[in-house]
């Protein structure tokens, strides 16, 4: 009786393997895409950087298709851009673009602030008290790592003391995806110095419950008025902006 051949051995193995190696890439593509996103986010790939998918496999032991599959996820994030013949870039985003972001920040924060002093309870009004003290303390002993830290512990203690997550989580985000152009925030102690005396006026407003000096002093702090505006720009190298008549992507 006449027998049906069986596939050739090297074809089962060649597909067995492809389909072993399908998540084990997926896993990788997204382990690359998490650490890329977080230096992006940070500054520490600042807007306009090049981005070498040969030099990136090789920092990441792996082939360059996780790679590219990375660098696809980031651009559909609006993180990266994607240029034909010319390579992958950090995303830039125009002046007005940032001018934007920051007034709808300064907005949200302003509101979560006055949200705060409405809310206020002994556990929000320890929560500053601390946070206040973690900013004295970085400023006076610390450098910008240290003072960044604290910055980011007072902005919770306010968000947590809104009461609003929903709020707080719009905030966040639109904080991270800012951020990289904020790295210099806290470089001299003159800017160390205005922000915590902002902080405590904030504090001292949100405490006293009142809610109209809360939100106004908040507003003041993030730098998207007319002159916070032109202070935040002198900050920031012209290269990390794209033209305002061309794309922020």
């Amino acid at each position: 009786m006449a027998r049906t051949p069986a596939p050739a051995p090297s074809e089962d193995r060649d597909t067995d393997t492809a389909a072993a190696e399908a998540p084990q890439r997926g896993g990788r593509a997204a382990d690359i895409r998490a650490t890329l996103q977080d230096e992006i986010e940070s500054g520490k790939l600042g807007p306009g950087a090049a981005l070498d998918e040969r030099a990136l496999a090789a920092r990441f032991d792996v082939s360059r298709t996780p790679v590219r599959e990375a660098l696809q996820q980031l651009a559909a994030r609006g993180l990266v851009r994607i240029a034909p013949r010319q390579g992958v870039f950090v995303s830039r985003l125009s002046v007005n673009r940032v001018r934007a972001m920051l007034e709808y920040i300064g907005e949200l924060e302003s509101l979560c602030a006055k949200l705060a002093a409405r809310r206020l309870d002994d556990e929000v009004r320890r929560a500053l008290d601390a946070a206040v003290a973690q900013c004295e303390e970085a400023a006076e002993h610390g450098g910008a790592a240290e003072y960044a830290v604290a910055n980011t512990v007072f902005h919770e203690a306010i968000y947590a003391g809104c009461r609003n997550e929903y709020l707080a989580d719009q905030i966040r985000q639109a904080r991270r995806l800012i951020q990289r152009y904020r790295v210099r925030d806290f470089q001299t102690k003159v800017q160390i110095a205005k922000s915590l005396e902002d902080h405590r006026k904030i504090a001292r407003a949100i405490q006293a419950g009142d809610e109209a000096l809360a939100a106004e002093t908040m507003l003041l702090h993030v730098p998207a008025g007319t002159t916070g505006f032109s202070e935040f720009l002198a900050k920031v190298p012209m290269s990390f902006f794209e033209a305002d008549a061309g794309a922020d992507a």
